[in-house]
């Protein structure tokens, strides 16, 4: 049975191979009918993760409560993520983001019949939580991985863009929708929805977007998991711009878990526990990303990739400061919004980044521990802010993280082998 399941992952589509040369003439096709598929099935899995997270935080109003979600929904994709990576390198990667995405409306459908069965506990919602992030963990380095495999090089970055602008709508649209759907419907119902847009979206897949297998993918390989994710341990070691980016990302993903995870709580202890307060902040965040997003499409940043990211972070930090200290509603909502618009800033040329410089059989692996890295660093930021925010004010979190993110920002533009590794192609060249 796993023999014929890994023919199925490796073959399935290799008859597509013969069209390797038009799919840079039909990329744009590709990434359209790509983008349309995920943009439904992100804003349906949205709608239910604000759902599960507003309603474990109205209902409970405990830092260690959210702590406990926010581990629940990492955990599972720092273990996978070793294996996630080597399928996505192995494994025709549309088949494993269908795979995932399905895995998730499953999980979500069972959740929401034992719901209809009066099974309404918090505890379910935290196992849910889980199994959902093993269908992310999955998907998560396969699209990464897919991307550069189906758009041009000299394009990456203005479709990365434009990817963070669907995706800061789909953050805009979903808190307003989650929050007049918890005030009209029950929780279960929500639930309903992220099944039925994940089953358009494997149907996009399935029967419009035709990408052929990469080439490592076409050949049957002998099984060796441990010895791949080494591999590509050994080839992030071997690239000191990699290793020190992975580095970086770890400490600014812990730092920045008090303005990602603890500023609904802050929002609900300082200013009043009304549902339109936390669509608000969601609203300007996502506002400020779809702004940020559109910068990057249009003018895509600083020739060198570093310099853009450097600016987010120092953005990002001064921000996060800011909440801490600031004394009304309506101007944390402004600084809210350019936190939003600072990051694509920073995550648009890190995702190129890494798609132009990691070799294409290295690129799931390269994802995967990514991935590990941002599923591992907020949680255990979540271990440690969270517990503390019952204790001290969120505030004093805020000014402390801002003014350690804020640091990072000289972190990046001192780091040569970052800086080198930032450059434009055509930089290089003259050289």
């Amino acid at each position: 049975m796993c023999n014929e399941m890994h023919r199925y992952l490796v073959l399935n589509d290799t008859s597509e191979s013969e069209d390797n040369l038009n799919v840079k003439n039909n990329w744009k096709r590709n990434i359209i009918l790509f983008l349309i598929s995920q943009t439904i099935s992100l804003l349906g899995s949205s709608l239910v993760q604000y759902a599960i997270f507003w309603y474990i935080t109205l209902n409970t109003k405990s830092g260690v409560m959210m702590m406990v979600a926010i581990i629940c929904g990492f955990v599972p994709t720092f273990f996978l993520s070793p294996f996630a990576g080597v399928w996505a390198d192995r494994y025709n990667r549309k088949i494993l983001i269908i795979l995932s995405d399905a895995f998730i409306a499953i999980t979500t459908l069972i959740l929401a019949v034992l719901f209809l069965m009066g099974y309404q506990s918090m505890g379910l919602l935290f196992v849910m939580s889980a199994l959902r992030a093993i269908g992310t963990g999955i998907q998560t380095p396969a699209v990464g991985a897919l991307v550069p495999q189906i758009v041009p090089a000299d394009q990456l970055t203005r479709i990365n863009g434009i990817n963070g602008s669907i995706q800061a709508i789909i953050m805009l649209v979903s808190p307003m929708l989650s929050g007049a759907l918890l005030t009209m419907a029950t929780l279960e119902s929500i639930f309903f929805i992220d099944v039925i847009t994940a089953a358009i979206a494997v149907f996009v897949l399935i029967v419009f977007l035709k990408v052929p297998t990469h080439e490592k993918a076409q050949s049957m390989q002998k099984v060796s998991y441990f010895k791949d994710f080494y591999e590509g341990i050994t080839y992030i070691k071997g690239h000191n711009y990699v290793k020190k980016f992975f580095i970086f990302s770890a400490g600014f993903c812990f730092l920045a878990t008090p303005v990602a995870f603890l500023t609904p709580l802050q929002v609900i202890r300082r200013f009043g526990d009304e549902v339109w307060r936390l669509t608000a902040i969601e609203i300007t965040f996502s506002i400020g990303m779809m702004l940020g997003g559109a910068v990057m499409a249009s003018w895509g940043g600083f020739k060198n990739k570093v310099h853009t990211m450097a600016l987010a972070c120092f953005v990002t930090g001064a921000c996060t400061f800011m909440l801490g200290i600031v004394p009304v509603f309506w101007f944390y909502l402004i600084v809210m919004g350019v936190v939003g618009v600072s990051m694509p800033l920073f995550n648009t040329p890190s995702m190129v980044l890494l798609q132009e410089k990691v070799e294409t059989d290295f690129l799931g692996r390269v994802f995967g521990v990514y991935g590990m890295i941002s599923s591992a660093m907020m949680p255990l930021g979540m271990l440690i802010f969270g517990p503390i925010a019952d204790r001290i004010q969120i505030e004093w979190l805020l000014i402390g993280t801002g003014i350690l993110l804020f640091s990072q920002s000289f972190f990046l533009i001192g780091t040569k082998d970052l800086v080198e590794a930032g450059k434009a192609k055509a930089e290089l060249t003259n050289k």
